[in-house]
């Protein structure tokens, strides 16, 4: 069929919803040779003139995915009207081809036709997913002149692409000056905080939409649980579970996903496993989180246990779950396990390692004092393969296997990679400090003053009754700082009487052994536990969350306070949680 065909004026009268070829359209939905065959018919039997089933057609092969052929059918269409223009330009936003949604939109604008409401929901949510700051500002000002600037549904997309665009104070005071805001505008601006690494503001956002009656739905608790995740806030999770069982809201397996990840992260593994065994039919990230969950607390042999199970479900595991799997072995010391799973990537799903699987075997060889096999591993991969993650991995297995001929040659060489990057040079400082050469610690360390580089700031949270709490080493900003380092002090007093020892090496190499001691006693997750303490009842469990890896002085410092208590204390640092109770850590000191 000749393409001219199409370039004659298109009846704006559209054939009856009814006729036998939007029928066929119906039943071809988007498939693209289906499409292809009725376009052909359409241009034989001359109902290529319809508005109405060239614009099915448009929205259906978008649908199939297929941008090239649906632009090739618009650009053969003379005068398009309003309709079919805000059809393909929601389809094109719909289905990830936003650039082509803004082209679209652009030809709509450049035809003189007047965008609606609609036409702005889409063009602002394929600004939103390309994080296209400026086009969306010049699209705000479209909003504004055609008088769109209050409408509801304008404004939540407005929220959510000045959100996803990092522009968080804009999308607020958008939201802010919304009339009405439905459940939608909610959702957008907590998720943009949410988004932003704002667990906080998103959670206090959402206890505000609850005292204005607003009332959540599950996009809403898929966001919220998500902060959850990011702050440690089990007892708001627990509330938010509860709230869903008791509403009768329907657990699909994105929210089901968004529980189990916060049980996870949150220090209630087997919490997790029960909202996962009530899920009748999971996908694969559903797994995933399952089996991530189960690796992050040490529990390796029961997330074997789900990737097998997975693998008989015929359930095929992705990029994804394999990093899960590879680090559940490394936390566990499944080094066979962790073998056979990196060798099944290529050999049986055709999956290529990536970055994040390098890192976990470097990782797995290295916890388990396999130094040799490490290094070797590391010789095999390619010059694009071999990235600073994987050196910094390997750094970390020289410092605990006290390697320091190897680790002060990782760590240089990591320097010379990432000259800006303060950890390399602390992990070196503290590789020649475990050695005793304390002249080139300062040597180390004078270049970090010379450079401007600054040691990464470590801190920890607690969340007693709703309300977190935030320290830092040496902090005296709360309120009952008195109190709590009284407290402390107390409680290393009689945890020495329990026959613990601080371990120095862990603090600062430059300080007296007196300082020494000061700095180690008083580390944020120190504080945390003795505030936690202070301020819960007997018998109740503390949950920490730290934003680095917790020191060895902390770790074994928390085996005698789990004694002296009677308490269990949970601690998540950057790599994984470590269950502390009468005297003994989950980690079985493998971390």
């Amino acid at each position: 069929m000749e393409a001219k065909q199409y370039e004659e004026q298109v009846d704006a009268t559209p054939l009856p919803r009814k006729s036998a070829e939007y029928e066929a359209l119906v039943r071809a939905g988007p498939n693209l040779r289906a499409l292809q065959q009725i376009q052909a018919h359409l241009l034989v039997s001359g109902c290529h003139r319809s508005r109405a089933l060239i614009t099915k057609l448009l929205v259906l092969s978008c649908a199939a995915g297929s941008i090239n052929y649906t632009r090739r059918i618009f650009h053969h269409v003379l005068h398009p009207d309003s309709f079919l223009f805000n059809s393909l330009i929601k389809s094109s936003s719909k289905f990830g081809f936003s650039l082509d949604a803004l082209l679209f939109y652009r030809h709509m604008l450049t035809s003189k036709l007047a965008p609606s409401s609609y036409t702005f929901t889409s063009v602002i949510k394929a600004c939103a997913d390309l994080s296209a700051l400026k086009i969306g500002r010049v699209v705000h000002s479209h909003v504004l002149v055609n008088g769109y600037g209050s409408n509801s549904f304008v404004q939540a997309a407005m929220v959510t692409f000045y959100a996803k665009s990092g522009a968080l104070d804009v999308a607020r005071k958008v939201f802010d000056e919304m009339p009405e805001r439905n459940v939608v505008a909610w959702n957008s601006m907590i998720s943009g905080y949410e988004q932003n690494g704002l667990g906080d503001e998103a959670v206090a956002l959402f206890r505000k939409m609850l005292k204005l009656g607003v009332r959540p739905d599950s996009t809403t608790f898929v966001t919220v649980l998500s902060a959850c995740s990011q702050l440690g806030l089990l007892d708001l999770g627990y509330w938010v579970h509860d709230y869903i069982i008791n509403h009768g809201i329907h657990v699909n397996v994105i929210l089901a996903t968004a529980l189990i990840n916060m049980f996870s992260r949150c220090g209630n593994v087997s919490r997790a496993r029960a909202v996962f065994d009530s899920l009748d039919e999971g996908n694969v990230i559903a797994w995933t989180a399952m089996i991530n969950g189960y690796g992050m607390h040490g529990y390796g042999v029961q997330a074997m246990e789900i990737f097998h199970r997975m693998k008989a479900y015929r359930l095929a595991p992705n990029n994804v779950t394999f990093v899960a799997v590879l680090s559940a072995c490394a936390h566990a010391g499944l080094i066979n396990e962790g073998r056979q799973a990196f060798a099944s990537m290529r050999q049986k799903y055709g999956l290529v390692p990536g970055v994040e699987h390098h890192v976990c075997m470097v990782d797995m060889f290295g916890r388990a004092g396999l130094l040799s096999e490490a290094y070797q591993f590391i010789k095999e991969l390619g010059p694009q393969e071999l990235v600073p993650a994987v050196w910094t991995a390997m750094l970390g297995a020289c410092k605990m296997h006290k390697n320091f001929e190897l680790g002060v040659e990782i760590a240089e060489r990591l320097i010379s990679l990432e000259p800006e990057n303060p950890g390399h040079y602390v992990l070196l400082s503290n590789m020649y400090a475990l050695a005793g050469k304390m002249d080139r610690v300062e040597s180390v360390r004078n270049v970090m003053i010379q450079r401007g580089l600054r040691k990464r700031v470590g801190y920890s949270t607690i969340d007693v009754n709703n309300n977190p709490y935030l320290f830092s080493m040496g902090d005296k900003s709360h309120p009952e700082t008195n109190e709590i380092y009284r407290y402390l002090d107390e409680l290393i007093w009689r945890c020495k009487e329990a026959g613990y020892v601080p371990i120095p090496e862990s603090a600062m190499h430059e300080l007296e052994e007196e300082e020494r001691e000061f700095a180690l006693r008083y580390h944020s997750e120190k504080l945390a536990v003795a505030f936690g303490l202070m301020k819960t009842t007997h018998g109740m469990t503390l949950r920490i969350v730290k934003n680095l890896k917790i020191c060895e002085d902390c770790h074994s410092a928390f085996k005698f306070i789990s004694i002296v208590t009677n308490r269990e204390i949970i601690i998540r640092d950057k790599l994984r949680f470590h269950h502390f109770k009468e005297g003994s850590c989950s980690c079985l000191d493998y971390w």
